[in-house]
């Protein structure tokens, strides 16, 4: 009965307007770590349907034209990044005695788009429900704390909001965190955030085929259809727009709801999840985040990474 107060009280806080997705995230955790939660299967579902609807309606907060360019823009960036990452990936994966398949899996979801690409790729590199849980489970802790870490850096370091969009969605895994971190940073940098993070998404589909040709496998690849909603919301906000007021109304739910879904996410870590994980996998996924979150950073102040 306790926890399912706490975790109440926690929901309606989440729903208010004094919550933030960091706050909300990180009453998540408190909740995950000392209390059992009383619906996590219910909650695991909801939270990944909720985000979807989220970011479609982040789309009406979207201009196209600022779509279209920051994904253009980010083609390159994203095409090298996402080898680098898997490069490095599999050597520290080599160097620490990874599992192969937890290893590749925490490479691609560093890589691509966290807990989404793990999902999609897993079934297809015939990943077993503990390597799936343990890798999933890496990425999860590494966004939460990406989630509260990265928006001190970037006003530390003066990034404008560009500058912060875009390191955010090459060195943060899962396109919830980066929505959240952007939007906590500024409008602008929630807007090149979440476009160049879901046209990495996109990249899914190509490393998914790669990964079934290369096991010869016949699973059934699962792709997030939710970013072209997020697209066509796009454009009807920006042809549309007699329909502006309903738009704003619609933008301003899907942060609300994106900060319940943040405190969600948050609620479903818990030290259970923590000793799944295991040193190594945990330490190759950290590592590796290190090092494109620091070069990516470097080469966003240097100006070698612009949109």
């Amino acid at each position: 009965m306790t926890q399912k107060v706490v975790f109440s009280l926690g929901l309606l806080f989440a729903l208010s307007p004094f919550a933030s997705p960091p706050v909300a995230l990180a009453l998540g955790l408190i909740f995950g770590l000392f209390f059992a939660h009383p619906y996590l299967k219910r909650s695991q579902k909801l939270s990944k349907t909720l985000l979807q609807i989220c970011v479609v309606g982040l789309g009406f907060g979207m201009n196209l034209q600022e779509v279209l360019k920051a994904g253009r823009s980010g083609f390159f960036y994203t095409a090298i990044s996402i080898a680098f990452a898997l490069s490095v990936g599999w050597l520290l994966g080599k160097l620490l005695k990874v599992g192969r398949t937890n290893s590749y899996l925490i490479s691609v979801g560093t890589a691509i788009c966290g807990g989404s690409a793990i999902a999609a790729v897993g079934p297809v590199a015939g990943a077993t429900d503990d390597e799936m849980s343990v890798s999933l489970g890496t990425i999860f802790i590494l966004n939460s704390v990406a989630l509260i870490v990265f928006p001190f850096v970037g006003e530390y370091l003066n990034l404008s909001q560009t500058q912060f969009g875009l390191w955010a969605a090459l060195a943060i895994h899962d396109t919830s965190s980066v929505v959240g971190a952007g939007a906590k940073f500024g409008a602008g940098a929630l807007a090149v955030g979440t476009t160049v993070k879901l046209a990495r998404a996109l990249w899914i589909v190509p490393v998914t085929l790669s990964t079934a040709a290369f096991k010869k496998s016949g699973a059934k690849i699962k792709y997030p259809w939710f970013i072209a909603f997020f697209v066509v919301a796009a454009v009807v906000n920006t042809y549309l727009t007699f329909g502006a007021p309903v738009y704003n109304t619609l933008y301003d739910l899907a942060r609300t709801g994106l900060t319940v879904t943040l405190y969600l996410i948050g609620s479903h870590i818990s030290f259970e999840t923590l000793k799944q994980t295991g040193v190594r996998p945990l330490a190759q996924g950290v590592i590796l985040w290190l090092i494109v979150s620091i070069i990516s950073l470097w080469l966003i102040m240097q100006n070698f990474i612009t949109l």
